[in-house]
């Protein structure tokens, strides 16, 4: 039986574990390796390692660090931050990481897709859009360069194009919604798993096991991404790591077979 991957999100900033609010205001919460042991002992279904330093400063991957966390890791993991090339990616695949993610290359060069696919297979390329909505709108644009760069382009146009060049799934970063913590987007998330049919995995929002079960239950079978869930605890946002145990998976299980049917 299907059922939904509950996935955190751990972002990498000068090489420590940080966690930002709307891309902004990183704190510092730790070492990610120790995050990672933390993790493998409470059986996560899979995590997602960003560097969200890479495309800024104009860098590649940092394959140290991903060997490091790999040889750490006994869960299935995507990795992006940096990737521009099928090379890059192989090297990934090749340390450990089950899925490689990309996301500024992709917009810019979207025939990089097909070329990623075709050297570590279309399973391991994943897209990853942060968008926000339009200012007196409705609407969303995807913005790059950790929210910085607005490339003005419809989400969903963007998918549809993706699909067609040979990605294997799409994570969507809601960029006003990081670190707050009050709920997921549920309305144009709807908009997007209607609109393809890959794999996808919703980012942005998670306070609470009910934001999670929100989630699945409107949209059925999906990857349901938190960072700040997983890393604070308590309204003083006390650092540590968590996880949802498993009478909470199975209900999201229950839920999420059910919305599908």
């Amino acid at each position: 039986m299907l059922r939904s991957r509950i996935i955190p999100c751990l972002l990498i900033q000068n090489k420590g574990l940080v966690k930002t609010v709307k891309f902004k205001d990183s704190k510092y919460v730790g070492d990610p390796i120790n995050a990672v042991r933390i993790f493998n002992e409470k059986e996560v279904d899979e995590l997602m390692i960003l560097d969200i330093d890479a495309t800024v400063d104009g860098v590649g991957p940092n394959f140290e660090t991903v060997r490091k966390l790999a040889q750490e890791c006994r869960m299935p993991f995507c990795y992006g931050g940096g990737v521009k090339t099928p090379a890059q990616a192989n090297e990934l695949v090749r340390l450990g990481a089950e899925k490689v993610a990309i996301s500024s290359e992709a917009i810019s060069n979207p025939k990089i897709i097909s070329a990623i696919a075709e050297e570590i297979g279309s399973q391991s390329v994943v897209i990853v859009l942060d968008i926000k909505k339009k200012r007196f709108s409705a609407n969303y644009q995807v913005w790059t360069h950790n929210g910085t760069v607005n490339t003005k382009q419809c989400p969903l146009d963007l998918i549809t194009l993706f699909e067609e060049l040979g990605a294997g799934e799409v994570v969507i970063n809601y960029i006003d919604l990081d670190g707050m913590m009050t709920g997921y987007e549920i309305v144009y998330s709807n908009k997007i798993r209607k609109q393809t049919h890959l794999p996808l995995t919703i980012l942005g929002g998670a306070g609470s096991y009910e934001h999670f079960k929100s989630l699945v239950s409107s949209l059925g079978v999906i990857g349901a991404a938190a960072g700040s869930f997983f890393v604070f605890k308590g309204p003083y946002k006390a650092v540590l790591i968590s996880y949802l145990s498993n009478v909470q998976k199975t209900s999201l299980s229950s839920n999420s077979s059910n919305s599908d049917k």
